[in-house]
């Protein structure tokens, strides 16, 4: 019996398909790893807190910035995520020639419920390994912020962030790169209400 082995993708490979029909415009899909994997459906919790996000930041950073939200980030040749919000240094063009690249990202941001695992693991070593510098979670299943930074990698090849932080909802936090900026948590994460 012989071993199937999937098929990996090159960005290149994955806009051809793009363009040749195989994904409709409702396909959530990004390439990582060369995979293409299909994106979790988002639940009002998740939309509330990126739309607060979204707001708090377009406020703070105003054109100091670009504050890109879902839109692709080239990391490698078979690399392509998708990221929540993206925190990019300007550019004249607003990244027209070629989406942000790893030296583009001042912060990378994810928003995690269903996907919280998969953001934790496959997408912290990526984005790591890619030394993306600032990477924050908004955790909505614990309800707090995980703020990473200092990417490095070990002597087994293995990628991560030595520094993490948790930041609770009724804090504040420093934005990378702006440190006179800061980020109230409260105006972000969504008030759940607790049925009794």
């Amino acid at each position: 019996m012989t071993a199937t082995k999937a098929k990996k993708f090159t960005i290149e490979e994955y806009h051809r398909l793009t363009e040749l029909g195989f994904f409709s415009e409702n396909d959530r899909v990004e390439l990582v790893r060369g995979e293409i994997i299909q994106m979790a459906a988002k639940n009002t919790t998740h939309s509330v807190c990126n739309t607060r996000l979204y707001r708090e930041l377009f406020n703070l950073i105003q054109e100091q910035a670009i504050i890109r939200g879902q839109e692709p980030i080239i990391i490698s040749n078979n690399n392509e995520p998708e990221p929540d919000l993206v925190i990019a240094r300007n550019q004249d063009d607003d990244y027209l020639e070629a989406h942000p690249s790893p030296n583009d990202i001042l912060l990378l941001i994810e928003i995690a419920d269903s996907s919280l695992k998969y953001d934790q693991d496959v997408k912290l070593t990526l984005y790591a390994e890619a030394g993306i510098s600032n990477y924050w979670i908004f955790n909505l299943v614990a309800n707090y912020l995980e703020s990473y930074s200092e990417p490095y990698q070990d002597q087994k090849r293995n990628f991560g962030y030595r520094r993490k932080v948790i930041c609770l909802p009724n804090e504040s936090v420093n934005l990378p790169f702006f440190p006179e900026l800061s980020l109230d948590l409260f105006k972000v994460f969504p008030k759940i209400r607790h049925q009794n």
